[in-house]
């Protein structure tokens, strides 16, 4: 372990996953999750948000185009993984710092909704840190080896 924090967050992801593939065939998958703290206000007796938390996700491989498959815009969503800061410069020469979750793992939220779960195949990875990578289902007539 790299000393990261491993954080947790549940929310709504904002906009539809965007998947994209780099030179080496690689998927990786960024979305941003919505997350806000909410309180009974007990004089108008109404619910009232508080700020909201808007925290980028990114996830590779296999996991990133089962995500970009799987989750759009409006699903309520676990993720976990490391937090990461990151700096850069604006072209306006703005310097910025962002934070952003390298997903472990995603998966729907099922406090308010229902999911039913396709399992994929999985055989060793190549990659070097993921000891398995899902692979398209079978034919339910193929054997399983």
């Amino acid at each position: 372990m790299n000393g990261l924090p491993e954080v947790t967050c549940v929310g709504t992801v904002v906009a539809d996953p965007e998947l994209r593939f780099i030179p080496s065939g690689d998927a990786v998958v960024n979305f941003t999750v919505a997350s806000n703290s909410r309180r009974y206000d007990r004089e108008t007796g109404q619910w009232v948000d508080g700020d909201t938390t808007f925290l980028r996700c990114s996830l590779w491989r296999q996991a990133a185009e089962n995500v970009s498959e799987s989750l759009t815009k409006g699903d309520r969503v676990i993720v976990t993984g490391q937090l990461k800061q990151r700096s850069y410069e604006t072209q306006e020469g703005d310097k910025r710092t962002v934070f952003e979750l390298a997903v472990a793992e995603v998966g729907p939220s099922l406090r308010w909704a229902t999911a039913k779960i396709s399992k994929a195949d999985r055989k060793p990875s190549t990659q070097p840190g993921d000891a398995w990578t899902a692979q398209p289902a079978r034919a339910s007539d193929e054997p399983p080896f």
